[in-house]
């Protein structure tokens, strides 16, 4: 049976570039150092894993279709750091010689590219492990993908969203639905926060379900009801993608390892 790791790549270059930057005063050497530590991160990890297949995914420069349905996603979002900007090349190098190909298109984002593959890999009863701290891909479990929080040495399961979120796995589009994302620009529903999400999803279930209720007492639903055009749109831009095409098959990223250098 395979078994597929899949790296979520700049979030994970992210965080182990973040405390080099201090210890480095130039830009070359914060590469250099990222490098260093990228290896040792991915060996350590293939270790632990074990997986019979892996592949590192990383968004696309130019914007994707969450862009064009609303701009404002992401905006104001921190740029990438000069020293992983002009060493892509380099880092997506390291990741080669531990034996980890790279998988990126032209506009599409790391989070979709990865729904998909889960889902390819998944539907054929075969194990995926996905090591990331971006808790938006817990709408990914019922889908039995399992999710690590390397940094935190912790799994991102059931249990975790239940005590985060206070919801089900399931509900969790619809959660963030209505929340927003602040991290992402995406708004939500204006008045709705945690409690009053979880309130409503426990209460009748889903997004769809809210929308179709008729009472209007409930001062929590009217909001929503209110709002459904700017909940609609949040469920979009949060639900990930499973339909991208990949264009490649399994034995394309078979886990060989190779000599380090």
């Amino acid at each position: 049976m395979a078994h597929l790791l899949i790296l979520d790549a700049l979030n994970l270059i992210r965080r182990l570039h973040a405390p080099v930057v201090s210890e480095q005063s130039t830009t070359h050497a914060q590469l250099i150092a990222t490098q260093q530590r990228l290896q040792r991160t991915v060996m350590t990890i293939l270790d632990e894993v074990q997986p019979t297949h892996v592949v590192a995914v990383f968004d696309a420069d130019a914007p994707g279709w969450r862009h064009r349905l609303y701009p404002q996603y992401k905006q104001g979002r921190s740029a990438m750091p000069e020293a992983l900007t002009i060493g892509m090349a380099a880092l997506q190098d390291t990741l080669w010689q531990c034996g980890v190909d790279s998988l990126l298109t032209d506009e599409d984002e790391a989070d979709d590219l990865i729904a998909t593959l889960s889902l390819q890999l998944t539907q054929r009863q075969q194990h995926v492990t996905l090591i990331s701290t971006d808790k938006g891909f817990c709408q990914l479990l019922p889908r039995c993908v399992a999710i690590r929080d390397y940094f935190n040495r912790r799994w991102l399961d059931h249990q975790f969203v239940q005590q985060h979120f206070g919801v089900e796995p399931r509900q969790l589009v619809d959660f963030w639905a209505l929340t927003g994302i602040n991290g992402s620009h995406i708004p939500g529903v204006n008045g709705i926060g945690p409690k009053g999400a979880q309130t409503l999803l426990q209460r009748y279930g889903s997004l769809d379900q809210i929308l179709s209720q008729s009472a209007a007492e409930d001062k929590l639903l009217h909001k929503v009801q209110q709002h459904a055009a700017a909940a609609r749109l949040a469920q979009t831009l949060v639900r990930l993608r499973e339909d991208i095409p990949l264009g490649f098959n399994l034995r394309a990223i078979r886990y060989a390892p190779r000599p380090l250098s």
